[in-house]
């Protein structure tokens, strides 16, 4: 139901409403209500528990309110995944993210949109850079306090924040401040966030391969340049999900997750600290879903939902490889990368064995020799590129 109440809805809404058995719905979605035959039933915390009640109502006539459209960043897929086609109507209102862009002016396709209501706010860390904008749906109104203070530690004190209370409504009020003094206003729900982004701080680069200062690490890393390479080679595309088997610091899925939309990763490292780093190193990111599973990789493999490409950046031996061969579907991309003479000989073995690619990099960085510079290299790289079932001039290509 629309923020305006009763009064503003269609007729098709309102017949909907004066046939209802039981209306569910936030007490102050209720309140806006005239006097309803219908039994008002307040949404429980948690929100599952509503989900439940809503169930045990069906083949009812049952009413849901919520704000705007059920199905832009709303609760409506939640709840339809548990129906059929056929057992449910939705009757949207403008969404908050339109009623937001008409009252700030802003192009909507040119605003990044996120919900931020029942998410950190690092997920906002990959969309901050100067001049960008974006709409964000908040939990409360001290959340506007939280944003800002979170924006500032990002190095952009100087965004502009635009505080929406209760769009579409009576009582809608819209409030501007920077970033560094958000923090002393006073701001009411339901709100969402206008955020123009100014400051100095870090940006985080679209192009895989990551600066390694953005990873906490004990070393355990693939490195930036060889992380690029790995990438290209694991070709992620959108929707698609990644096995990291022996994660270190998580930096191979993470940029995974961060490189499309609906990206999804499961990370394996059996080391508790590292486990715990690369669930911090995730939520610092903005991609705090990457599923961390803390186990040896051949013991987790059964358990894991099927990958679409496996990244194993160190620790692969033979029992791991026949293993995960004999578990990935077929057209599984894999990309192996070795440093050691021992791995070296398993990957010429695999190759000659399962086909694919097999590729040798050699990089060296700058460095001081006395009052001279020089050339220092780092270990040879040899990466393994195979897609099951398919040739390797299919990889190549």
């Amino acid at each position: 139901m629309d923020a305006g109440g009763y009064q503003t809805l269609s007729t098709d809404a309102r017949a909907v409403l004066d046939n209802a058995q039981t209306i569910f719905g936030p007490e102050r979605h209720l309140a806006l209500l005239p006097d309803v035959a219908a039994k008002k039933h307040i949404w429980p915390v948690p929100f599952s528990i509503g989900i439940e009640q809503l169930l045990a109502r069906r083949g009812e006539p049952t009413v849901m309110l919520v704000s705007g459209d059920p199905f832009w960043f709303g609760a409506g897929s939640t709840i339809t995944q548990h129906l059929n086609i056929g057992e449910w109507a939705a009757l949207p209102a403008h969404s908050s993210f339109s009623l937001a862009a008409n009252a700030l002016g802003w192009a909507l396709e040119r605003v990044t949109i996120i919900g931020l209501h029942a998410a950190p706010f690092t997920r906002l860390r990959p969309h901050i850079a100067p001049g960008a904008k974006i709409l964000a749906t908040l939990r409360d109104g001290q959340s506007v306090s939280e944003l800002a203070t979170y924006l500032a530690s990002c190095g952009f004190g100087d965004s502009e924040i635009h505080s929406l209370e209760s769009l579409g409504g009576p009582s809608q009020r819209i409030t501007n401040a920077k970033a560094s003094d958000a923090g002393n206003i006073d701001v009411q729900h339901p709100v969402m966030a206008g955020i123009f982004i100014r400051g100095d701080g870090k940006i985080m680069s679209r192009a895989s391969g990551l600066s390694d200062d953005w990873f906490e690490h004990d070393g355990q890393i693939t490195k930036q340049a060889v992380r690029a390479l790995t990438l290209s080679a694991l070709s992620p595309c959108a929707g698609q999900h990644l096995w990291d088997l022996g994660a270190g610091s998580g930096s191979v899925a993470i940029e995974w997750l961060l490189s499309g939309t609906n990206m999804r990763a499961t990370a394996v490292e059996r080391a508790p600290e590292r486990a715990a780093r690369i669930r911090k190193n995730a939520n610092q990111l903005g991609v705090d879903w990457l599923d961390v599973i803390e186990a040896d990789a051949i013991e987790a493999l059964p358990d894991l939902q099927k990958p679409d490409a496996v990244f194993i950046g160190g620790g692969l031996r033979r029992p791991l490889l026949d293993t995960l061969w004999s578990i990935i579907p077929d057209g599984t991309r894999l990309v192996a990368n070795g440093v050691t003479l021992e791995t070296d000989a398993l990957l010429i073995e695999a190759q000659a064995a399962f086909g694919g690619n097999l590729m040798r990099a050699e990089i060296s960085n700058m460095s001081s020799i006395g009052t001279l510079r020089g050339w220092k290299a780092a270990f040879p790289i040899t990466q393994w590129v195979v897609c099951k079932n398919t040739t390797s001039s299919d990889v190549a290509g």
